[in-house]
């Protein structure tokens, strides 16, 4: 846990330093105007910041071994794919592994989670860096609430995640060639992505009354059409099909961040909450979340197609912040500042919990071994189990 708490001590004190710049210093000579080309001070500090980030948050998962729930089962898929073997993983996935396999010229699984480590803790980076208002909130967000060490569990999940999430930039701005060329590749790795092709421009959309009462009656119908819609589920996801996954399950803390968010958005912006196309984003993305959390319990694994909506919070929230903090109102002002410190110490209170329950089954991100010191225990094939 000692790992833990430092990188995500010295991370945050890194993001502190971090300021977002929009546009170029701007040099005025007298009655001329011309921009410099060069690159400020805080420009140089940022980059700096950005490359250590990227360098300890990739660094501590790259060099874990038997960390994450599923660890020592993506060793098996990634000897299986060498071997030719079938496995349920994308083609994405079992192409890397080969080539990295055969660059490596031995079975270099380390080599392979440090790539998926390198491209998910870079999308995440990106996407907070291009999109968040307030960056040091969004990333300690970002830490706090445990998105970063869920990584090093469900890695091809959390790429694809990561992906989604650097993707909604394209989205907003409707930039519709590169978002849906970067959801294809990212759907190799993980084909549950292919789900924001769909989610993402209907956030993005200036929604209707018909459309809301569309909405409504899919919801309702979610109520009495279960089995019809888990066997639609089954037949997009065949790999599902008679494991424990199909029990379903909700996250009620899921429920009750997307209705705090929610009702924070209300209180902040009131009647122009859709107002603007990134805000209305952001409101619509936890929107969704919310009716998938409530009505679609059923379907396999909804959680993690919640995440794509939810994973919003971490640039809606700040927003949403910023905008209170910067109301010249002074009740308005008292209250950003106050909503600001219960929702750092929640993200704290949430993070001591996480890392409390970080060594259970599901997560098992604890204890934290490295390659360097420790041994993998034996995998199903090499038990002669495979």
């Amino acid at each position: 846990m000692l790992v833990y708490l430092a990188l995500t001590a010295i991370s945050l004190i890194i993001a502190y330093q971090i300021k977002r710049t929009e546009n170029a210093p701007v040099i005025r000579t007298g009655q001329y105007c011309s921009i410099f080309r060069g690159i400020s001070r805080i420009q140089m500090r940022n980059s700096v910041g950005l490359l250590f980030l990227f360098v300890i948050l990739t660094g501590v998962s790259a060099l874990r071994l038997n960390v994450g729930n599923d660890y020592s089962k993506y060793v098996e898929f990634m000897h299986r794919t060498y071997s030719n073997a079938f496995v349920p993983t994308e083609v994405g996935f079992n192409y890397l592994t080969k080539i990295v396999y055969y660059l490596s010229g031995f079975e270099n699984y380390v080599g392979v989670f440090a790539i998926f480590a390198a491209a998910t803790v870079f999308f995440f980076l990106a996407g907070i860096f291009i999109q968040a208002e307030d960056f040091f909130m969004s990333f300690a967000m970002f830490m706090l609430l445990g998105y970063y060490f869920q990584s090093l569990n469900t890695v091809r999940n959390y790429l694809a995640l990561g992906i989604a999430f650097y993707s909604i930039n394209y989205c907003i701005k409707r930039d519709w060639p590169r978002f849906i060329i970067l959801i294809l590749l990212g759907s190799l790795f993980h084909k549950s992505l292919l789900v924001v092709l769909v989610l993402y421009p209907l956030a993005q959309m200036k929604w209707k009354r018909w459309m809301h009462g569309a909405l409504a009656l899919l919801c309702i119908s979610c109520l009495f059409l279960k089995d019809f819609y888990l066997n639609m589920a089954v037949k997009l996801y065949p790999s599902y099909e008679g494991t424990e996954f199909l029990t379903g399950g909700t996250s009620k803390l899921g429920i009750a961040r997307c209705v705090a968010v929610l009702l924070l958005a209300f209180f902040v912006l009131g009647k122009d909450v859709v107002k603007d196309r990134r805000m209305s984003f952001y409101f619509y993305a936890n929107y969704g979340a919310l009716l998938m959390y409530v009505f679609c319990s059923f379907l396999p694994t909804i959680s993690r197609i919640a995440y794509y909506f939810s994973i919003t919070q971490i640039l809606y929230v700040p927003a949403l912040l910023a905008r209170l903090i910067g109301d010249r109102e002074a009740g308005r002002y008292n209250a950003g500042r106050m909503f600001k410190v219960l929702t750092i110490t929640g993200c704290v209170m949430y993070f001591a919990v996480f890392m409390m329950k970080a060594g259970d089954d599901g997560v098992r991100i604890l204890p934290y071994e490295t390659f360097l010191f420790h041994e993998l225990p034996a995998t199903l094939s090499e038990r002669g189990f495979g």
